[in-house]
């Protein structure tokens, strides 16, 4: 019997009846981030999507965490979501990765219904609720373009939904849709034919006529994410299959919500990656004796606990700033520019952590059957996230010199 499968039989599924503890749902995460760790190193090696990992988070009820309660899911806020995905991707970063993605698109969807704000329409809300307490469907959006690159740097999308008669006929080529393979409807970036323009995200069902998925990830690292090309060749829509249309010349504009969650999620997607490296490090540095110490390991070694000792500065600040950030955000008093900062110094940190372990580990690092190799591969891939931490940088930079020189 695999760990997966011995994880599933020794606690029975979390169900909307049994009223779960946040607490429990955290810790059933952490069981199966265990039982995940053992199948991603064969995921990583042939880029399979984790089909299976998604559906034993079916069954555990957390794909469900941040729908509503009033509609039947476990209503949890951006702390307990990190915790979760950061339990899950000490495991396999990919698999968190492609639920963060679920979770926030469905935080907003709760965030919709609950202060009536009219971005998701109710019925197509609903919708997608319903499905995703009944089954394994998962949501995702799809921004990048070919000649777009990411639109965090501006600019219109090629992607174009054209009306005709009661319906939108949706054609465009977006890249990196993580977790493709595994999703049921893809929030797809795109501008209208319109006279007057609007951009604006278009529900889509990925098995619609129409979609087609092209497998292009073939990365170095987070390679189950499966984050494969999509084309829209014509698809059909509803017209209420569209969610905050407002005018093009606006650009894109993202609320300080879905930014807090985007930043708040990715950030401890590489902080489980990270933890999970430093805990092998530590491992191996009580384990390894080399001839030249007379029996004593390397963790006795001054020089090695200076540079474990700046591991666990990185990662203990790390901590401090994710679940801070989700507190503060959860009880309304983040600033907003907090997500940003958050992401630039955790996934900066996950990095040059990552980074000592392997120069630590020396050349046991660079062997496959190691899973550093496979850690420091996938932390590198959280300096492609956009918007960059350069871009960041610069805005922050610019937040405080503006702020210095007073008002013009």
């Amino acid at each position: 019997m695999s760990h997966l499968s011995h994880t599933l039989q020794a606690a029975p599924p979390v169900g909307v009846s049994a009223a779960p503890g946040h607490a429990a749902l955290i810790e059933r995460a952490r069981q199966l981030g265990a039982a995940f760790a053992e199948l991603a190193a064969e995921h990583d090696a042939t880029g399979q999507a984790p089909e299976a990992q998604f559906e034993a988070l079916r069954a555990a009820g957390l794909l469900r965490l941040t729908i509503d309660r009033a509609h039947g899911g476990h209503g949890a806020g951006l702390a307990v979501a990190c915790e979760v995905i950061r339990a899950l991707a000490y495991g396999d970063p990919s698999v968190a990765l492609i639920l963060s993605m679920h979770y926030s698109l469905h935080s907003q969807i709760a965030r919709s219904l609950q202060q009536g704000l009219g971005e998701w329409p109710e019925a197509l809300a609903h919708q997608l609720i319903a499905e995703s307490l009944e089954g394994r469907s998962l949501l995702n959006a799809a921004q990048v373009e070919p000649a777009l690159g990411s639109p965090s740097y501006g600019g219109l999308p090629a992607t174009v939904a054209r009306r005709v008669g009661d319906i939108w006929v949706l054609s465009g080529h977006k890249r990196y849709v993580t977790g493709v393979p595994l999703l049921s409807w893809i929030s797809v970036l795109a501008v209208t034919d319109e006279a007057e323009p609007r951009l604006g995200s278009f529900l889509v069902p990925r098995n619609a006529p129409g979609v087609e998925v092209i497998e292009t990830w073939d990365p170095i690292g987070m390679r189950a994410t499966a984050s494969h090309d999509v084309v829209f060749h014509g698809v059909l829509l509803p017209l209420d299959h569209t969610v905050g249309l407002r005018p093009a010349p606006l650009g894109l504009r993202r609320d300080a919500q879905a930014i807090a969650w985007y930043f708040g999620q990715v950030s401890a997607v590489y902080h489980g990656a990270a933890q999970a490296a430093r805990d092998w490090l530590l491992h191996f540095l009580n384990e390894r004796k080399p001839s030249a110490l007379d029996g004593a390991c390397l963790a006795s070694v001054p020089t090695v606990q200076d540079a474990v000792g700046r591991i666990e500065g990185l990662l203990a600040t790390n901590d401090w700033l994710l679940h801070s950030h989700a507190q503060a955000h959860d009880a309304g008093t983040a600033p907003d520019h907090l997500g940003a900062l958050v992401k630039q110094v955790v996934t900066d940190n996950a990095v040059q952590a990552v980074a000592q372990a392997f120069e630590l580990a020396g050349n046991h690092g660079l062997v496959r059957r190691n899973p550093l190799e496979r850690h420091h591969r996938n932390v590198l891939c959280s300096l492609i996230h956009a918007p960059p931490n350069a871009l960041l940088r610069a805005q922050a930079g610019r937040r405080a010199l503006q702020e210095a020189a007073g008002p013009s």
